[in-house]
């Protein structure tokens, strides 16, 4: 009797470990090459809490912010196909090397605002998209979302106000490793240098870079008023899409019931990264100023003449990147479709 009430309570004790390991037998390793205060950081703890409630505990997602798994965008899609990584953030630049097409949302002063941005990376542009890169990278990294991580792009620098393009020549600008936005600092005139993002701050210290292109909220999570930034200029000429990818094979091997929640955390992730920008930039002004920094809104003239001076750059992504001129016509088209809706809610609204 003794041995059979030790075997019942043996097998109850396996299969109450079994359980346990039941509950969290699928982890996502997910990382973004940031920092806590960053956008990316908020969205990955957004879609943490969902997936992870909504499983009833099933999925777990493990953080790992920085560094930890990867440091460049090449380094990260790499494990994301070769299964090491299972979600990563970039830039479009970021990603440019495997999937050039992406950086049509760094061409210039194409959206005008938020409402315009959101609609597009919401609808069947993203889904084109991920069908592009998932056949370009043989069905390994699936695009599930395209977020924000900053705001709108302004140019920053340690030297001068910038009204104008004439006031960017010969400006060590930083940019990401990645042709389409070197070919844009060198159209206005800037002296582009490719420079990893984790490096930027001792860069722009050192005068390696003496500018950058990115929104306030960058600017001052990473502190780079300490390191020289003293002027930003608020062209907005491009928005900061965030890319999230997963690996496919990763993806592909959950359950329907699974698959339907990581989309859904997506979404709430997507939303997050939307909004975040939003508020942290009130505070990120306000420290920016306090740190002597100069803001300076340029006139609807000043940005005319900025438009007009990156006219080649669109010439230049059709004719040198690989699937440029579909994307391009793609992207346009899915801006105007949603600007009309906008300016249809706005009138609708006003009665």
């Amino acid at each position: 009797m003794k041995t059979l009430m030790k075997s019942l309570l043996v097998a109850a004790m396996l299969a109450g470990s079994a359980g346990l390991a039941t509950a969290q037998e699928i982890v996502l390793r997910a990382t973004a090459n940031s920092n806590e205060n960053d956008e990316d950081y908020d969205g990955l703890v957004v879609f943490k809490n969902y997936v992870e409630n909504a499983s009833n505990g099933a999925i777990k997602v493990e953080l790992f912010i920085g560094t930890q798994l990867c440091a460049k965008g090449d380094e990260c899609l790499a494990g994301v196909a070769d299964g090491s990584i299972d979600v990563y953030i970039s830039t479009s630049g970021g990603a440019a090397g495997l999937f050039p097409y992406i950086q049509v949302l760094d061409l210039p002063y194409l959206m005008s605002d938020d409402r315009v941005a959101e609609a597009v990376l919401s609808g069947d542009f993203v889904r084109e998209l991920r069908k592009m890169a998932m056949a370009d990278s043989d069905d390994k990294i699936r695009l599930m979302t395209i977020g924000n991580t900053g705001g709108w792009r302004n140019y920053a620098n340690t030297q001068r106000r910038v009204t104008g393009p004439g006031d960017l020549a010969g400006l060590k600008m930083r940019t990401v490793p990645a042709d389409l936005p070197q070919f844009l600092a060198t159209t206005l005139g800037a002296a582009p240098t490719p420079i990893a993002w984790p490096e930027l701050f001792t860069s722009l210290q050192t005068g390696v870079v003496e500018g950058t292109a990115n929104g306030i909220t960058d600017i001052m999570s990473m502190k780079f008023t300490d390191a020289g930034i003293k002027h930003i200029t608020l062209d907005g000429h491009s928005y900061m899409g965030a890319f999230w990818w997963m690996s496919n094979d990763r993806f592909m091997g959950l359950s329907d019931a699974h698959k339907q929640i990581v989309i859904d955390g997506f979404a709430a992730l997507q939303q997050a990264t939307f909004a975040s920008p939003k508020r942290k930039e009130i505070k990120a002004y306000e420290d920016f100023k306090a740190a002597g920094g100069e803001i300076y809104v340029p006139s609807p003239a000043e940005k005319a003449a900025f438009k007009d001076a990156v006219g080649p750059v669109f010439e230049w992504f059709r004719t040198n990147v690989k699937g440029g001129p579909e994307v391009l016509d793609l992207f346009m088209a899915e801006v105007s479709e949603a600007e009309a809706a906008i300016a249809a809610e706005r009138a609708a609204e006003m009665n």
